[in-house]
């Protein structure tokens, strides 16, 4: 058995539909815990979208042309959705491969490591949908945006979640244990929070800061999400999916990179 799943993870790259069956095999898991699964995805955001765009927003000028809060609001979304995909990618991936051991299980089956790290992508993005689609639920229903442009956040959110997912996937691909993720989220992710537009205008930061910025991924989310929320259509639209793609395909081809080999030792 053995022998056969590493001669799985030894094969090319072949894209095909297999990793449905593993999709499948998450999201029937997931499905038995969904309402305690979404309502620990939403809570952060969501504190921070109620607390601070009305408690802190009350006590601010516009920002932007519109109010803080509907400001923040296209924030949360791309934070909802990194933060969802983030902790799939990298907790419940870990516990896949490293704790359960499902991964060595599914690999004696007809499967590839690729169709299993596929899935974990597909699946985290799934999830991470659910989470920016319910934020932008409860933005409409508060009035917050009213423009038929912010249907077109729905396509962008799967990208986010693709982007973020992909990321986790290549840190999680690295981690020996649950620790390790804490220097992502310390050294990645809560910089990434404060410095990509997701509080405020990234034109306010020191340029030094703003160079930073305009090559992290969330900002170029956000650079998406908030035009189209507030009415307009984003400049540049190109330019900000195609370093989400980028950062996407880099991060996939690492993480198959690393799991290879770091699972054939």
């Amino acid at each position: 058995m053995i022998e056969l799943a590493q001669r799985s993870i030894k094969r090319l790259s072949r894209p095909s539909l297999r990793f449905v069956p593993v999709w499948r095999r998450n999201f029937l898991v997931w499905r038995k815990l969904a309402a305690p699964s979404i309502l620990g995805n939403l809570a952060d955001p969501m504190i921070y979208m109620l607390g601070l765009g009305y408690g802190l927003g009350a006590m601010l000028p516009e920002v932007g042309g519109v109010s803080y809060i509907a400001f923040l609001a296209a924030g949360t979304v791309c934070f909802s959705t990194m933060n969802s995909a983030t902790f799939e990618a990298l907790y419940s991936a870990f516990s896949r491969m490293h704790v359960q051991k499902t991964w060595n299980a599914i690999l004696n089956a007809p499967l590839d490591l690729d169709d299993v790290v596929l899935a974990e992508l597909i699946w985290a993005a799934s999830k991470s949908f659910l989470s920016g689609l319910a934020i932008l639920v409860v933005i409409w229903a508060l009035g917050l945006s009213a423009s038929p442009l912010s249907l077109w956040v729905l396509a962008i959110i799967p990208l986010i979640g693709l982007c973020f997912g992909a990321i986790g996937l290549a840190i999680t691909a690295l981690a020996w244990n649950y620790d390790f993720f804490m220097y992502y989220f310390t050294l990645v992710i809560t910089p990434m929070i404060m410095l990509c537009g997701v509080f405020f205008p990234t034109e306010q930061l020191p340029g030094a800061f703003q160079a930073v910025a305009s090559v992290l991924p969330l900002t170029h989310a956000t650079a998406l999400v908030r035009p189209l929320l507030l009415g307009s259509v984003p400049a540049g639209i190109a330019l900000h999916v195609l370093v989400l793609a980028a950062y996407t395909l880099a991060a996939y081809g690492a993480a198959l990179v690393i799991f290879r080999r770091r699972l054939l030792d």
